[in-house]
């Protein structure tokens, strides 16, 4: 059961976050908490629109949570719970509401806006990837892999007329039969968020560093696989895995994939597009 709104004596004021096109409330009676999401989100907040879903966000002692508690994300009941060291969440999707528990800071409610993302997308065909990405000449090319395969490089050796969406954590929506992927606040070693805009996904490349730059295309199988690693998804839940697994496959089938190995310099950009 979704723990009761703030009284009607309490004023809330809402900072509406709009990433991938979905507008999502955040509801508290904590102006701190406004300015750190407002500072924090940029961008991305947006005024005028009405959100698809809405949390209240009460603040909380710390000391409530064990720090070293990893994410976890179950239904129950109707119910989403998203847990972490730092947060505490409930959210019903056919209510759209929901609530979280967290101090005042803007980490926290980052998690939750990632966790809850990813649950929308992986009903819709798209999902998060573990990626940086940019848009040059109306298109977006997304740069996949592990930790240091080199996503924050490619974004650092982007040339001027490209435009950063991330450098972190690729939004992907699928519109139709085609995709498109969307900036998002998700920062990493970058510590800003990308630019709020989107663009069709001409290619998915996954990095690998390397002494000359090559590209080569991706066996559909072996890109598959690749794809799986780096999408982002918290849930035990065995049904929207496999949807997961299905729109990994349609993507797969529908955008070009290649290797890209590449020496970290200016020219490896030149390959791209």
């Amino acid at each position: 059961m979704l723990l009761m709104p703030p009284l009607p004596h309490e004023p809330s004021h809402e900072v509406v976050i709009q990433i991938g096109g979905i507008a999502i409330g955040l509801q508290t009676i904590d102006m701190g908490l406004v300015s750190v999401l407002e500072k924090r989100f940029g961008a991305y907040v947006v005024t005028g629109v009405t959100p698809e879903f809405v949390f209240a966000v009460d603040i909380v002692s710390p000391d409530l949570f064990d720090p070293d508690a990893d994410a976890e994300v179950w239904m129950q009941d109707g119910d989403w719970h998203l847990e972490r060291g730092d947060f505490r969440a409930e959210w019903n999707p056919e209510a759209r509401r929901g609530r979280v528990r967290q101090s005042v800071n803007p980490y926290s409610i980052d998690s939750v806006l990632r966790i809850v993302h990813t649950l929308l997308l992986a009903r819709s065909g798209g999902f998060l990837l573990h990626a940086s990405s940019a848009v040059r000449n109306g298109r977006a090319f997304l740069f996949s892999g592990l930790s240091e395969a080199g996503k924050t490089t490619m974004a650092r050796l982007a040339p001027a007329d490209a435009a950063l969406l991330t450098d972190e954590a690729s939004y992907v929506r699928k519109i139709g039969d085609s995709y498109k992927a969307y900036g998002t606040p998700f920062a990493g070693e970058f510590g800003e968020p990308g630019k709020n805009i989107s663009a069709p996904i001409a290619a998915l490349y996954f990095l690998e560093k390397a002494a000359v730059n090559q590209i080569v295309p991706v066996d559909p199988t072996v890109a598959v696989r690749r794809l799986m690693r780096n999408i982002l998804f918290f849930a035990q839940d065995a049904n929207l895995v496999r949807m997961v697994f299905d729109s990994a496959c349609a993507f797969v089938a529908a955008v070009p994939v290649f290797q890209l190995s590449f020496f970290p310099d200016h020219k490896v950009w030149e390959l791209i597009g």
